[in-house]
């Protein structure tokens, strides 16, 4: 019996853990410690409708129970992504979900066209970005922005699209409803929480762009209570992320409310996360008699 298949807007993945956008690039440096058919899926790096460098170093940097990063969204664009990546990451058997970015209305909506003639499953939209037309306030942080750029790329997709909600909001079941209205398919949340680090001896920011995001372990009861929050508000599939490390730390996630979980931070200390969080939550099913994952999505009983 597949205890862990879970099916989110018609998809089916063998179980519900699927690989966080930027945390695991294309899963090919991954695929060198087991197959990635493992894992439920892969939310692909960030992708943008021209190639970017990404910011300048620093970038990266550890913190307590967690990271910063400021990479800047490097990547080879849109399509090179579906002509070289697409494919392979199909070969493997894993659910391919496209993530995409910009920095205008225009650039998601033309990106949006290119992959939707591809062959990925489904589509993740990254609106962490700056709205360079409108001051670079994030698309994600504003109901009309939002709404604007969801709506723009529901014209040029039919495949499922996933609204990626970033959490330096003050209600986060605001942009929830906006994206669900504005033709999103599910809602996946976490994105990272905006962050800062000062080294006490040359009195600069870590990061050469002085802020980046947070992420990791230290964020996960933040994310938990916008998962359940969120949950609560629409009625279309949550996808659950923001500081899983274990199988335990999943089935959390899963009864706040995620129908399936991705994992990001955790694959950087250790490439086997995933895999392990799976067998666990394999274990987890049957040592309490459940016969399918999903019976313990939204079960928890709040007080």
């Amino acid at each position: 019996m597949n205890r862990l298949k879970t099916v989110i807007c018609g998809v089916e993945f063998k179980n519900p853990v699927i690989a966080a956008s930027g945390s695991y690039g294309f899963g090919r440096e991954y695929n060198e410690f087991y197959p990635i058919s493992e894992i439920g899926g892969i939310s692909c790096k960030g992708t943008t409708l021209e190639p970017r460098d990404g910011n300048a170093p620093p970038r990266v940097a550890e913190t307590p129970c967690g990271m910063l990063n400021a990479v800047g969204l490097q990547n080879p664009g849109v399509r090179h992504f579906v002509e070289k990546e697409v494919p392979w990451i199909k070969e493997q058997g894993t659910v391919c979900i496209a993530n995409i970015a910009g920095n205008a209305v225009e650039d998601y909506a033309e990106a949006a066209a290119v992959v939707n003639d591809s062959a990925v499953d489904m589509v993740e939209l990254n609106v962490s970005c700056p709205n360079v037309k409108h001051g670079g306030m994030q698309f994600g942080t504003t109901c009309a922005a939002l709404s604007e750029v969801v709506c723009a790329v529901r014209k040029n997709l039919a495949k499922p699209l996933i609204v990626k909600l970033s959490p330096n909001v003050t209600d986060i079941t605001e942009l929830a409803r906006a994206a669900a209205d504005s033709g999103a398919d599910a809602l996946s949340l976490i994105n990272t929480l905006l962050g800062m680090r000062i080294d006490i001896r040359t009195r600069r920011p870590v990061l050469r762009n002085n802020m980046g995001g947070f992420s990791g372990n230290a964020v996960f009861p933040v994310a938990v209570r916008m998962v359940w929050q969120v949950k609560n508000a629409v009625n279309i599939p949550v996808i659950g992320m923001g500081g899983i490390t274990d199988y335990k730390q999943a089935v959390e996630m899963m009864m706040a409310g995620a129908d399936a979980i991705q994992v990001g931070t955790a694959n950087f200390t250790d490439p086997f996360a995933m895999p392990k969080i799976i067998n666990g939550l394999q274990r987890y099913c049957e040592d309490n008699g459940i016969g399918n994952i999903g019976e313990i999505v939204g079960t928890v009983r709040a007080w």
